[in-house]
């Protein structure tokens, strides 16, 4: 990208907001060629039964935490890498101490070496808002987390937005409304820190309350229950596998189910829908195991390096609120020199 030269700070605040702002939500309101499923025909309860709700159509769930129990369903199937996408609407008001996660894991078949990819969102008082992270594992490597934090553009609550998860042999991208927010392409030097055997789709609400916000402060009140996500217009793509007993000939025809998600448009993150990532982190990004040098004195080989963000991030991978993201002047000036590092 050609650096922007000439501009004083208000022309600078105008470019911005007639070109940057105008692309990211264009991107965000795209929508890909999906083909969506009904829950019966790839779904299953996983637990808290009486608290999953299925729509009248049959294309959606309810799933509800009270002070019982929470409630979660799983895939039919694992899957060799695929594309796994559904809308989501989170619960409202106090939200405090409960965790939404929709992910993707094999934990259940290997239970010492298991891969993993995250979305989980995380809950708070009345008044604040949903925060969420990303991360992955590979192999067992949960002393090796690879989290990501952030803050959404949106109120998560008030409608339906589209979360998804690529997963290829060669990268991983997590999207939202059709917006790349975190590419994680695959090294050699990764090995086995890369996900490679077959996961199941997992979808659960739970009580959260030791962690899930400001590192336990507060914790569910159950006066507000039930907590109600919502999920709908479910989408699952991938070769379904079963990696204890292996069909004869899976092998090819995972191949060819490779070759057609390596072909959709999801996995191509364009020129315009890297500048929307770019935007996004530079905004929302508020923690980055890439930049936490407390915990990783060498980043992890996957990680790619942007000095204006290792300068932002200091040596603890997170942003301190009140900082950068409130200081208009400042902000626009990192979100150019970020863009303009990595074009």
């Amino acid at each position: 990208m050609n650096r922007l030269r000439c501009f004083g700070p208000s022309d600078t605040l105008f470019v911005l907001s007639a070109f940057f702002i105008p692309l990211f939500f264009s991107i965000a309101n795209a929508a890909f060629n999906l083909t969506t499923i009904p829950f019966n025909q790839g779904y299953l309860p996983l637990f808290g039964d009486g608290n999953l709700v299925r729509s009248p159509d049959g294309k959606g769930v309810r799933l509800l935490l009270d002070r019982f129990t929470g409630s979660g369903f799983i895939s039919s199937n694992l899957y060799q890498h695929g594309f796994f996408s559904a809308n989501i609407k989170l619960p409202s008001d106090y939200t405090a101490g409960i965790c939404v996660a929709f992910y993707t894991s094999n934990g259940d078949v290997f239970e010492k070496s298991h891969d993993e990819l995250d979305f989980e969102f995380l809950g708070n008082t009345e008044g604040k808002p949903w925060r969420f992270q990303t991360n992955l594992y590979g192999n067992g490597s949960t002393s090796r987390g690879r989290e990501e934090r952030y803050r959404l553009w949106f109120d998560p609550t008030k409608q339906f937005h589209r979360y998804s998860i690529l997963w290829t042999a060669k990268n991983i991208i997590f999207y939202i409304d059709e917006v790349p927010i975190r590419e994680v392409e695959r090294k050699e030097e990764m090995g086995g820190d890369y996900p490679s055997k077959p996961m199941s789709l997992y979808a659960t609400i739970w009580d959260a309350s030791n962690w899930a916000t400001s590192g336990g402060r507060y914790k569910v009140n159950y006066k507000y229950a039930p907590f109600v996500a919502e999920f709908k217009d479910l989408v699952l793509e991938g070769c379904p596998t079963d990696p204890i007993q292996q069909v004869p000939g899976a092998a090819g025809i995972c191949v060819e189910k490779d070759a057609y998600l390596e072909a959709q448009d999801y996995a191509v993150v364009t020129l315009e829908r890297r500048l929307a990532m770019r935007k996004f982190r530079q905004r929302f990004m508020y923690y980055s195991y890439c930049y936490d040098t407390l915990r990783y004195p060498l980043p992890p080989p996957e990680c790619v390096i942007i000095q204006s963000e290792r300068r932002r991030f200091k040596d603890t991978g997170r942003l301190k609120f009140g900082g950068s993201h409130r200081r208009q002047r400042s902000r626009i000036s990192a979100t150019l020199s970020a863009f303009d590092s990595n074009m």
